[in-house]
């Protein structure tokens, strides 16, 4: 649901930073949040920023939750407001954060239905129970998974059911995890009640009808063309315009939201000792949301023999296919 603003400092995809430059392309907007605070049960402020610096889970942006915050006390800020029907298929959450020290971060979501009335379901990993009053009930995620690519980042799963309701609300609740199931937890409650720094990032927010990962098609069921090739540059350098287009040959039988494009430079230097081929690591340049991208002026440097360029599918959840699977076109260097 939340990734990016359709501009940012840097883009992120599957947890890694491809792109450190600046960017503006309102057209990989996606649904943003409608950030507003609904309660300050205490006197300490948590701020919470849209921003453009901190390393982001997926595309250019993350939330982001400072201040400080009691030991026993919750900030609640809401992010989305609107009418989402549920229908008899279990509903998937998913969301990523990354936090220092005990700060925390669950999700509060607000159902209505005419028949049933309204219902509060926290979703949270661990430490709410003293919360458990506030709302009709308190989920565990289904899993939770850290990334070894993304140091810091946790993503949670939950699995809800709520046919004939209605999702009105999602708000981002900030607490500090608390010790369970300790003799030394009310003493430590007790000698320690000073509010605390605080800090967690919001990476991105999913839900979905399935849990299941996406059948990407193999490289080859696609074709992919290079067209309008166009080279230029002078004193051994070289620069490359063309249009790549790609299309399935069985037709489009699969739904994506956008295509990834990288290239890969080859030079008959990336030859190991054993035989292996030791290339450059791939290079984001773009992301198309039809089957055809341009590159203009794209500076091919000395020494590259070939040019790998690679279609990476995205499905509407956001999952990507692997580089190594996906779909490419090769074009040679040397003989222009």
């Amino acid at each position: 649901m939340y990734d990016l603003q359709g501009h940012g400092n840097h883009i992120s995809i599957d947890e890694v930073q491809v792109l450190s430059t600046q960017w503006n392309n309102i057209s990989l907007q996606t649904f943003q949040p409608f950030l507003e605070y609904v309660d300050d049960p205490t006197s300490n402020i948590i701020q919470v920023n849209v921003d453009f610096e901190e390393a982001s889970f997926s595309g250019g942006g993350n939330l982001t939750f400072k201040g400080t915050l009691e030991p026993n006390a919750s900030v609640s800020t809401r992010l989305f407001l609107g009418e989402l029907l549920m229908d008899a298929l279990p509903l998937h959450f998913a969301y990523s954060v990354k936090s220092e020290g005990d700060s925390q971060v669950g999700l509060s979501l607000e159902f209505a239905s005419e028949i049933n009335g309204k219902k509060k379901l926290l979703l949270a990993s661990q430490g709410m129970n003293e919360f458990s009053s506030t709302f009709s009930e308190v989920i565990a995620p289904s899993q939770l998974t850290k990334l070894d690519m993304a140091p810091g980042w946790v993503i949670q799963e939950y699995r809800i059911e709520m046919s004939g309701y209605t999702l009105t609300q999602i708000h981002a609740i900030c607490y500090r995890q608390q010790l369970e199931n300790s003799v030394h937890t009310s003493a430590a409650r007790s000698n320690n009640q000073d509010p605390a720094e605080y800090f967690a990032v919001l990476g991105h927010v999913r839900i979905s009808t399935s849990n299941q990962n996406t059948e990407f098609p193999p490289s080859t069921s696609w074709i992919v063309e290079g067209q309008y090739v166009e080279w230029g540059g002078s004193q051994g350098s070289k620069t490359l315009g063309l249009k790549l287009s790609w299309k399935l040959k069985d037709g489009n039988k699969y739904l994506f939201s956008k295509y990834n494009i990288y290239v890969e430079k080859r030079s008959k230097q990336s030859l190991r000792a054993l035989g292996t081929r030791l290339e450059g690591a791939p290079e984001y340049i773009g992301v198309a949301q039809v089957e055809a991208f341009y590159v203009s002026d794209f500076v091919v440097p000395s020494g590259t023999s070939s040019l790998k360029f690679i279609i990476q599918p995205c499905d509407v959840g956001g999952a990507s296919q692997k580089l190594d699977d996906a779909p490419f076109f090769q074009l040679n260097v040397e003989s222009q």
